[in-house]
């Protein structure tokens, strides 16, 4: 069992749902950061995703797309998230996951980038813009380093596709609730039960449920024996991070709820 996979069953054990908060690195500024993440880490995350800020964030919604653009404007980029989790991830006891797009890993280079990872204690990656299909050289580079190269579904994955990525894939599962960029919604669409029940069958890992979610009580539509394992939020936090709020008090809603 990885490390992530081990945090989110810790958090079942507990009788509640496992806290997956995204920030993007240097965000609201990067001498905020690192105190965000640490806040984070002392008040319920369980693993924590930190987005590598990117030109082109194709996937993202307008909130995470400006926390990209602002973070590329004061200078952020992977040797400074990667020189920051040398000084700070071993005081962290969350697990720790990289978000980004390709382009930045490989110009990094990719042999180096998963050493320098695990070194610092990285344990997972999302990349959503790389294909099952493309994914196998840089996916045996992290497994080498036991770094979970973590799959992306979502309603359009069909169960015959979620069980070619569960044969390969690590750590949990990123359930997508929509079709569409990221961002914070009222509510979610009723395809989300489909697609979660769909990756139940398919994978063995965690679910987590991402894009989209704000609050626990969105969680309620989904009945309870298909709710995933661990909820994503990226965008609802960043605006609370923005507007000046601590971000203990975005994780107090829901480690109140215990969903």
């Amino acid at each position: 069992m990885s490390l992530l996979e081990q945090k989110i069953q810790e958090a079942r054990a507990a009788g509640r749902i496992a806290l997956i908060p995204f920030v993007t690195a240097g965000f609201p500024t990067p001498e905020a950061f690192w105190n965000i993440i640490r806040e984070l880490d002392d008040n319920g995350a369980d693993i924590i995703e930190i987005g590598v800020p990117f030109s082109d964030p194709v996937a993202d919604g307008p909130v995470v797309e400006e926390a990209s653009r602002r973070a590329l404007a004061r200078g952020i980029s992977l040797t400074w998230i990667m020189n920051g989790l040398r000084e700070h991830a071993p005081r962290l006891k969350a697990g720790l996951v990289l978000m980004g797009y390709f382009n930045p890993f490989l110009q990094y280079g990719l042999e180096r980038f998963a050493q320098e990872a695990a070194d610092t204690g990285v344990s997972g990656c999302i990349v959503p813009d790389l294909p099952l299909d493309e994914s196998a050289a840089f996916r045996d580079i992290l497994k080498a380093h036991k770094i979970d190269l973590i799959a992306l579904v979502g309603q359009n994955t069909s169960e015959a596709r979620m069980r070619e990525y569960a044969a390969v894939s690590g750590g949990y599962v990123y359930v997508v609730s929509v079709l569409g960029t990221t961002g914070a919604r009222d509510g979610l669409p009723p395809q989300v039960t489909a697609t979660l029940q769909r990756a139940r069958k398919a994978f063995s890992l965690p679910l987590a449920l991402g894009f989209g979610l704000r609050t626990p009580e969105q969680l309620d539509t989904i009945p309870a024996a298909s709710r995933p394992d661990a909820a994503v939020f990226g965008s609802a936090l960043l605006k609370h991070l923005d507007s000046g709020e601590p971000a203990a008090d975005f994780l107090r809603i829901w480690t109140a709820s215990r969903c």
